[in-house]
């Protein structure tokens, strides 16, 4: 029997992740795409930085902003939450129509108590678990969540004094573990990620 958080955020195995997404540059070429949408993260990554101070607020709307700033120059749907439903294998996203409602209820109980200080590094190690757990477990664009993901935990790194993470040791040696802490958030459970995050800091 399903829990009341799997019902909702159940999600028919219907999408072709493999496929060469409609864009700006008709660019049909999967490598070459890549470069264009790593560019544009990269680019909106270091504006972002050099806009951030201690008040810095995160948010919603910031997430957006970070996707529109990364793909605005590749998709008509930056910086927009999807509008189709989404799987991977049999790990089933939130249900697209849910996701305005699902996404508000994020900002509240995940962004919004962020503090402007921490009082220890396992502390703003564990909001930063959080946030990206859940943030990818909701997957709420079409293409970029992880890469949109990755951007937020750095800026939440920076904005306390730290440097970014250390994203390619997760490729390269917790790969396996990283997708089953996304998986795990699904019951609220965090401590999976929070130990990935725990060795990238």
């Amino acid at each position: 029997m399903k829990n009341e958080r799997s019902e909702k955020y159940f999600v028919p195995d219907d999408e072709d992740e493999n496929i060469i997404l409609h864009n700006k540059k008709g660019i049909t070429d999967p490598h070459e795409l890549y470069k264009m949408e790593f560019s544009g993260f990269l680019r909106a990554q270091l504006i972002l930085l050099e806009e951030l101070t201690p008040k810095t607020r995160f948010s919603v709307k910031y997430i957006l902003n970070i996707h529109r700033m990364a793909l605005s120059h590749l998709y008509d749907f930056a910086g927009k939450l999807r509008h189709v439903n989404m799987a991977k294998g049999t790990f089933m996203f939130p249900t697209a129509r849910f996701l305005p409602k699902i996404m508000d209820e994020f900002e509240k109980k995940f962004l919004n108590p962020l503090p402007d200080k921490y009082a220890s590094d396992e502390e703003l190690i564990r909001d930063i678990a959080r946030v990206h757990a859940e943030l990818l477990y909701i997957h709420p664009f079409r293409e970029g969540n992880g890469r949109t993901a990755r951007v937020l935990a750095n800026l939440m790194a920076a904005k306390h004094g730290h440097h970014f993470l250390e994203i390619n040791k997760i490729k390269e040696n917790y790969f396996e573990d990283y997708i089953k802490a996304v998986q795990a958030a699904a019951n609220e459970n965090y401590e999976p990620m929070e130990k990935i995050i725990r060795l990238v800091f």
